[in-house]
């Protein structure tokens, strides 16, 4: 049974909810068909236009996603069989349409079990690990994951990454052209190519979920939905590879992440770092979520990867009812794993914050004044912001002024630039007052 014939407006408005939610499923599942990513979205698009004329007039279907991809599907064997008969293969064509045909599922039952039943989900991890292809850019694989299975348009992509809209259209139209020019496979990495491919998937899911959390530019400290988006494709990762460890922990990561987002601004959209949080506003669902996704990682075995680790740094946190009850001695040694997986000057940084807590700020100032010569850390602001931190624990209020002001004016976010600035204040006042 359909619904009653709805206004244009809310028509509309169920559409777009529609598309959002089922754009990604609609396109893995003509990219199986048609083999290119590319041809797949035009085809979803076809669908969508379709359901812009039919809906109004005959009412929301009972099951719209189901709608949405039998049309597209349909689509994109009309599209099909005009090739292959260009190719006047005709005999040849007629058993491999009827094979095609006997794809298609007329009417989807629920979700999980039309996933299961129909090879949706293989499709979907075909769809993801296509749009973070090794052979595009960081920047290209970042738009066109968020294109493709985040459902998002140009326009809000570029409003997200603060970027114009026609850059991110160019990424987008050259993504897709060069997965078609290398001939990049619709399919499922195995083996020994499994691993890179994952690792790179995890990657851009967790640079979309950072762009949200702390915003490289703008005016705001955080963009939510680009977090929301990554928790989404996380835990969609999560339902179709439940056996890979390092999926669990990032989605564990972002949750325990997350879970802080309330208590990360004042009520003026100001920063509060984590030794200022309101621990109370923090969501005990997401931490809840995340020492369960922890859990599962964990009970997997093996060597844990730097996902893990990390989530299991933002669990001790979770777990503290205070900066002072943190089991500093812990999140030390949880980093030294971490150097072992994942070396990198940040990791070193950011356990030299965790030292300064677990045995005071002497030592961790020395840590910080090794990293001053790593060439990767000279644009980074939490560099000298780190030292400018130590330097004032240490009372010299004089030297931590002129490391928080060399760390505002590198940070790109004008939150964050106004924080530091106001720790530079901080530090001036105290160097004027007397002994």
């Amino acid at each position: 049974m359909r619904e009653a014939a709805t206004t244009g407006s809310s028509t509309h408005a169920a559409i777009n909810a529609v598309w959002r939610i089922e754009a990604a499923r609609i396109i893995a599942a003509v990219a199986r068909l048609v083999r290119d990513v590319g041809v797949a979205e035009e085809l979803a698009q076809d669908a969508l236009v379709a359901a812009l004329e039919h809906w109004p007039v005959a009412g929301v279907p009972d099951n719209p996603g189901a709608w949405l991809v039998a049309t597209a599907r349909n689509r994109a064997l009309d599209r099909l069989r005009h090739e292959k008969l260009a190719a006047a293969k005709h005999e040849q064509i007629g058993h491999e349409l009827e094979a095609q045909e006997a794809l298609i599922v007329p009417d989807f039952v629920d979700e999980l079990d039309a996933a299961r039943a129909d090879g949706i989900g293989d499709d979907l991890l075909r769809l993801i690990f296509t749009a973070c292809h090794p052979v595009l850019s960081t920047e290209a694989r970042v738009a066109l994951t968020l294109r493709l299975l985040g459902g998002l348009t140009t326009a809000e992509i570029a409003r997200a990454f603060l970027v114009p809209e026609p850059t991110v259209a160019q990424r987008i139209v050259r993504a897709k052209r060069t997965l078609t020019a290398a001939r990049v496979p619709f399919e499922l990495p195995r083996g020994e190519a499994l691993a890179p491919r994952l690792a790179a998937v995890l990657q851009v899911i967790y640079l979309i979920f950072n762009e949200g959390y702390t915003a490289s530019a703008g005016d705001d400290w955080m963009r939510p939905a680009l977090c929301d988006e990554a928790l989404r494709l996380g835990r969609v990762l999560a339902g179709l590879a439940p056996g890979e460890p390092e999926v669990h922990g990032l989605v564990a990561l972002m949750e325990l992440q997350a879970s802080r987002a309330g208590a990360r601004v004042d009520t003026r959209g100001h920063p509060v770092l984590l030794a200022q949080q309101d621990r109370t506003r923090w969501d005990r669902l997401l931490i809840r979520r995340g020492l369960a996704a922890l859990a599962r990682a964990q009970a997997l075995g093996g060597t844990l990867g730097p996902y893990t680790l990390q989530a299991a740094i933002a669990a001790c946190h979770a777990r503290a009812a205070t900066m002072q009850d943190t089991d500093w001695a812990r999140i030390v040694a949880l980093y030294d794993a971490l150097a072992q997986v994942a070396p990198s000057p940040v990791v070193a940084l950011n356990r030299a914050v965790a030292v300064s807590m677990a045995c005071g700020p002497a030592e961790a100032l020395e840590i910080v004044d090794a990293l001053r010569e790593e060439a990767s850390l000279r644009q980074y602001q939490w560099l000298p912001s780190v030292r400018g931190d130590l330097l004032a624990r240490l009372e010299r209020h004089a030297e931590a002024r002129a490391e928080f002001e060399r760390a505002a004016a590198l940070a790109g976010n004008a939150r964050e630039r106004e924080l530091l600035l106001a720790r530079a204040q901080e530090m001036a006042n105290a160097a004027d007052r007397p002994a």
